[in-house]
């Protein structure tokens, strides 16, 4: 019962009712990533182009797709990533979400938020003042 009030309520939780019954009625599963998002194509868009989407294992959140399925969402390569034979260069670092807004995010010195607080001041700086 609480997953489909979250699917009626909320679009940003997974899947909405309306995605749940077009991926149900056109949906052919391409795949899915080490995220748990699952891939799907079926019918054409506005531009003749076979309609691809993702349903998100959790918040819609777009940075959660990986480099290779967001080249194949946006018709960059034909192939998804499940049917290439694709290894990684040791150069080359995983995938990780956007974490801005969360206690992850990054916090430079001299953020009103990190946890060291501001820098104190040297005495080199000079306030402008108009004359």
């Amino acid at each position: 019962m609480k997953k489909f009030l979250l699917q009626f309520f909320t679009w940003w939780n997974g899947q909405t009712l309306g995605t749940r019954f077009h991926t149900w009625r056109k949906g052919q599963r391409v795949g899915e990533d080490e995220f748990g998002n699952v891939y799907y194509q079926g019918g054409t868009d506005s531009e003749g182009r076979t309609r691809r989407w993702v349903i998100y294992n959790g918040y819609s959140e777009a940075s959660m797709v990986p480099p290779g399925w967001h080249g194949w969402l946006h018709h960059k390569v034909d192939t998804p990533p499940t049917e290439e034979d694709y290894t990684p260069r040791e150069w080359q670092k995983p995938h990780k979400p956007n974490l801005t807004g969360t206690p992850a995010a990054y916090r430079p010195r001299g953020s009103v938020l990190a946890k060291e607080g501001r820098p104190r001041v040297t005495g080199d700086y000079d306030a402008w003042t108009p004359s």
